[in-house]
């Protein structure tokens, strides 16, 4: 016989599994697959169009051009990959993918999420459900997408712009408090497993604040790497330093008091780069929320510097600048942390084997 006393919170207990999955579909699947389609398409396409510029070669500049434009589609096609979206429907992505990105303006990424994910559901309804698949499932994907892209697009880039803008404009006005609440929140998305670049992406995230973003990036992923490697070694450095400090996610559950250390540095590198050595990520924003991951975070900040230059908003890249740089991305990142993670040994907190690797 069924006991009704458990039945409730057993329908309750599934019912949130099924909402939790629904997130971390959404929220971390479909915005880390956004981060990757923005990766192969704007990021790349500005680093090889800015060594085209810089090389003088005119194929490479056009070549990362056709890259950039791309960037929508390419954002719309990762998230129904996300999704496990069929064929016919994840092809049709793109043309959603294009149209949010267009209408949503300087926030476009977060308008490409949205109504990516919203057009990708409903054309999974539909998708084998007609003898005629082959119209039915783009016809309702891309009219769906495209459609609400109209309607949706221009207010939702308009508010990640502002969210984006105020978070600006409070750094440079505050740029001591704003320095630390930038570097430690961006750091730890890096962190976590959602996606930093995606949210710095989809918030236009660049000038000082875009700085903070790298340096608390930078933290996260340096620290690790050097305050794990007598478990890790040089494979475990590479991984985190170059990758990516997620790969501490199952052992931050274990113990928490690990990521004490890198996140402490990204409170001290944050407002360093904002006052002291002004570094602004003028290139393109997803940069600013990769960090040292292929030494993208450092390749949009010298990109910015370039087009600085070239505009004439900078008169020329100085040694100060290298100097920060170097310092705030590696320097200061390995040596804070790994200062802080010392003490937290000698209090007990943090213990050999704490940080190992699973790899």
């Amino acid at each position: 016989m069924e006991d009704t006393k458990q039945t409730p919170a057993l329908r309750k207990g599934n019912g949130w599994d099924t909402v939790k999955s629904y997130l971390n579909l959404y929220f971390v699947d479909a915005m880390s697959a956004m981060a990757q389609g923005l990766f192969a398409s704007l990021l790349i396409g500005t680093i090889i169009s800015t060594l085209g510029t810089q090389l003088g070669v005119p194929l490479l500049t056009d070549i990362g051009n056709f890259a950039k434009a791309m960037s929508g589609p390419a954002m719309a096609v990762a998230i129904g990959y996300a999704l496990k979206a069929p064929p016919l429907v994840l092809f049709s992505l793109a043309a959603v993918g294009s149209a949010a990105n267009t209408l949503g303006g300087d926030g476009g990424p977060l308008a490409v999420l949205v109504l990516a994910i919203i057009a990708a559901e409903l054309g999974k309804l539909v998708s084998k459900k007609t003898p005629v698949d082959i119209l039915v499932t783009p016809l309702v994907t891309i009219l769906s997408g495209a459609l609400l892209a109209y309607v949706l697009a221009p207010p939702i880039g308009a508010a990640a712009s502002a969210v984006g803008q105020l978070i600006m404009w409070a750094t440079n006005l505050q740029p001591f408090l704003m320095g630390i609440v930038v570097s430690v929140l961006v750091g730890v998305a890096l962190t976590l497993p959602i996606s930093s670049a995606a949210i710095c992406a989809a918030l236009t995230l660049t000038g000082l604040a875009g700085g903070a973003a790298v340096a608390g990036c930078c933290a996260q992923m340096v620290g690790f790497a050097v305050i794990s490697f007598r478990e890790n070694k040089w494979g475990g450095l590479v991984a985190q330093g170059l990758g990516t400090s997620m790969l501490q996610v199952p052992n931050i559950i274990k113990n928490p008091r690990i990521w004490i250390a890198p996140t402490l540095a990204s409170a001290i590198t944050g407002p360093l780069a904002t006052c002291v050595f002004h570094l602004e990520m003028n290139g393109a924003p997803i940069s600013s929320g990769m960090g040292t991951c292929g030494l993208v975070g450092q390749i949009g900040v010298i990109d910015g510097w370039v087009n600085d230059v070239a505009t004439g908003l900078k008169a020329a890249i100085t040694p100060m600048d290298w100097v920060g740089l170097v310092l705030l991305c590696f320097v200061l990142p390995a040596v804070l942390s790994w200062v802080i993670n010392l003490g937290l040994r000698k209090l007990g907190w943090v213990k050999d084997g704490d940080m190992k690797l699973d790899v």
